[in-house]
């Protein structure tokens, strides 16, 4: 299964995300290279209302069959990027399924399923990206929390730390560029009650542009070819965050931890 959609890199759409999350980059006009990991916001959720999950997040989109689990939750990714791709390019996107793999854990089933994109222009692939989903069944109110990972070391030891907190205006402008209806991100009472979070959710594909982005402005002039992105633990609106790097040989790790030290993301950028 596959879908493919075609759709120009409009500046407009690049200022709102830059006005919105990354007022220190200055601002881009036609032909400029979009910075990597922007493709992100392009390209957004185009199912239609009928077709969404009780949670918004999309139950049939032509790539992902329908899974019997009512939670989803994006939990990482690869994304290689091969070629700048230009605003003002008109870019094709093709969107596949991947592999499908259901496991069992402590808290019930789990279905994992990676879903395949190839960004083009011209007939060259600029950006291959395969995105990890994963299904998950109703939470448990009673069920013990995890204990968090928690790690001194990596604020300690990195080149460098940013510091920012993410606020609900932020979330709903983000939701609003992707089309991301997720309730998780909005929806206090569902992140609440059903959820079994403290609060709102920072949307993962946000997370992961933050994380390049901090590695971009720390590591002026370099390009990236590979970005690998894991997500550990839930990023929550209104909470100081910290991003760390620490750069040795041709690659890049960034961290986001909370004021605790609790791990939260991962990413690995490979330079070219």
């Amino acid at each position: 299964m596959s879908v493919v959609r075609s759709e120009r890199i409009d500046a407009s759409t690049v200022e709102a995300y830059r006005g919105t999350f990354a007022g220190h980059e200055h601002a881009l006009g036609a032909g400029d290279a979009l910075p990597p990991g922007w493709e992100g916001v392009f390209f957004p959720f185009d199912a239609a209302l009928a077709d969404l999950r009780p949670d918004g997040t999309p139950a049939r989109d032509g790539v992902v069959p329908e899974i019997d689990l009512p939670r989803r939750m994006y939990a990482g990714e690869t994304t290689e990027f091969l070629r700048p791709i230009r605003i003002g390019d008109e870019v094709t996107q093709t969107t596949s399924l991947g592999s499908v793999v259901e496991k069992s854990g402590s808290r019930g089933r789990l279905v994992f399923v990676d879903i395949e994109r190839e960004y083009a222009v011209d007939g060259d692939i600029a950006v291959r990206s395969v995105w990890h989903d994963v299904f998950l069944e109703a939470a448990d109110p009673d069920a013990p929390a995890r204990p968090p990972r928690a790690d001194a070391s990596i604020v300690a030891e990195a080149d460098w730390v940013d510091e920012r907190t993410l606020d609900a205006r932020q979330l709903f402008r983000f939701s609003a560029l992707t089309f991301n209806t997720h309730l998780i991100h909005y929806d206090r009472e569902w992140a609440r009650q059903v959820e079994g979070l403290p609060d709102l959710l920072v949307h993962g594909p946000l997370t992961r542009i933050l994380l390049m982005d901090a590695a971009r402005t720390h590591e002026p002039g370099r390009i990236p070819a590979q970005l690998d992105v894991r997500a550990v633990a839930p990023v929550l609106v209104d909470r100081p965050l910290r991003i760390a790097g620490r750069t040795s040989a041709g690659s890049t790790v960034v961290t986001a931890v909370d004021a605790d030290d609790v791990v939260l993301a991962t990413a690995d950028i490979r330079w070219a």
